[in-house]
């Protein structure tokens, strides 16, 4: 496999997480369109880009063990970024204001493979779900 850039790697962690559920909601979708226009991390990133990295995620995730196979490329990201991904990861499973079971999964496998400790997990789901609070 190609080295695949970090952008494309946060990328295809987003769209895993909306894919997970087989439902990609369009928030969820608008929100990654979002993170990769705004975030410092995706700053030299073409956003043109993303439907080709969207695409080539798809592509991973309907291979047997797709989703192994995101985690872990998810998992060669450098340490200094792990908590950016699953900041991402969190933020996209709470965009539709509906954690489904399937996402709740991933989360805590991506958090395996990124050797997340359980605090600093549950302060980005928190902040995440925080973010998308309706009045």
């Amino acid at each position: 496999m190609n080295a695949i850039s970090v952008p494309d790697t946060l990328v295809y962690i987003m769209v895993s997480v909306s894919a997970v559920d087989s439902d990609m909601r369009e928030a969820e979708m608008l929100r990654i369109g979002n993170i990769v226009k705004t975030l410092p991390v995706f700053e030299n990133y073409d956003p043109d880009r993303l439907v080709e990295a969207a695409k080539a995620c798809r592509d991973i995730l309907q291979a047997d063990e797709g989703m192994e196979t995101v985690l872990q490329i998810a998992g060669q990201l450098p340490a200094h970024l792990h908590s950016t991904a699953y900041a991402l990861a969190t933020e996209i499973a709470a965009a539709d204001r509906n954690v489904s079971a399937e996402e709740v999964r991933l989360l805590q496998l991506l958090r395996q493979h990124l050797k997340l400790d359980r605090l600093t997990s549950v302060a980005l789901e928190t902040a995440a779900r925080a973010r998308h609070q309706i009045a």
